[in-house]
């Protein structure tokens, strides 16, 4: 018979892990402007080098060399507000892409959402301020741990076993029902409307389709992280899969919708 406490033995170092990347994360989220831009930048520069080796193990030298071209078109992109500006992110998943003999869209989707995700993360702080981003980030968080502890508690269903086998549906409820007492939260202490409520639960279901089409992703090139750069996370990729879907979610709120709350 397995051992009860043995579904608990990785949250510990999960833990310390966590609570270094909140750390970090919360420094350059506070300072924000260059700060918070190239931790943005490096983070998803990292992300492309994982998603690279992912797919090409065997070529550890081209993954560095598009994570530093990633680096480099990403620091360069974001000192212009023009969106004409975001075709430069094409450069690193074309270039990568003609690289590769399989998982050519694979790479190309990939590549070129982590950097429009870290776009919209960093004008997202620079136009909305610390409050929105804050927000955003929690929401994420937040989600994740509730969704953690009702997992491993209550089990039941999974969510989608084919893709994810380890997430259940109690979790994915669990994760909606956190964002939505942190839209509350939010609601109280600020002067947004009960419209960030609903939308804290949509965007927590958009961030665990991040987690999802990471999954899938995983699962399609057989390993069981993208990488091992964090102690009981994973990679970086692992960590923020689910802020790169919730800031995508965003962007195409905050741009095609005309909805009050998206800023507080």
């Amino acid at each position: 018979m397995a051992d009860p406490a043995a579904k608990w033995d990785d949250l510990t170092i999960r833990i310390a892990s966590g609570a270094a990347m909140t750390g970090i994360g919360a420094v350059g989220v506070i300072l924000g402007g260059v700060w918070f831009q190239m931790l943005v930048v490096f983070v998803s520069a990292v992300m492309v080098w994982e998603l690279w080796m992912m797919i090409r193990p065997t070529e550890a030298t081209k993954g560095m060399l598009l994570a530093a071209l990633v680096a480099s078109v990403m620091s360069g992109q974001l000192t212009y507000d023009s969106s004409w500006a975001l075709l430069l992110f094409l450069i690193a998943p074309l270039l990568g892409a003609t690289q590769l003999r399989t998982e050519v869209k694979t790479f190309f989707i990939f590549a070129f959402g982590i950097q429009i995700a870290g776009w919209g993360l960093v004008h997202f702080r620079n136009d909305y301020g610390f409050t929105w981003i804050l927000w955003l980030m929690v929401v994420v968080i937040v989600t994740d741990i509730f969704g953690y502890f009702a997992g491993k508690s209550l089990g039941g269903p999974k969510f989608w076993p084919k893709i994810s086998p380890k997430k259940t549906w109690s979790g994915t409820v669990a994760g909606w029902l956190g964002a939505a007492l942190v839209g509350g939260v939010f609601m109280i202490f600020t002067n947004v409307g009960f419209i960030i409520v609903p939308l804290s639960m949509a965007l927590s279901f958009a961030g665990q389709m991040g987690d999802i089409a990471e999954s899938a992703l995983k699962r399609r090139m057989k390993v069981k992280d993208s990488s091992t750069l964090i102690p009981g996370h994973g990679g970086l990729f692992d960590r923020f899969d689910a802020l790169l879907g919730g800031a995508i979610f965003m962007i195409v709120v905050a741009d095609i919708f005309d909805i009050p709350g998206v800023a507080f």
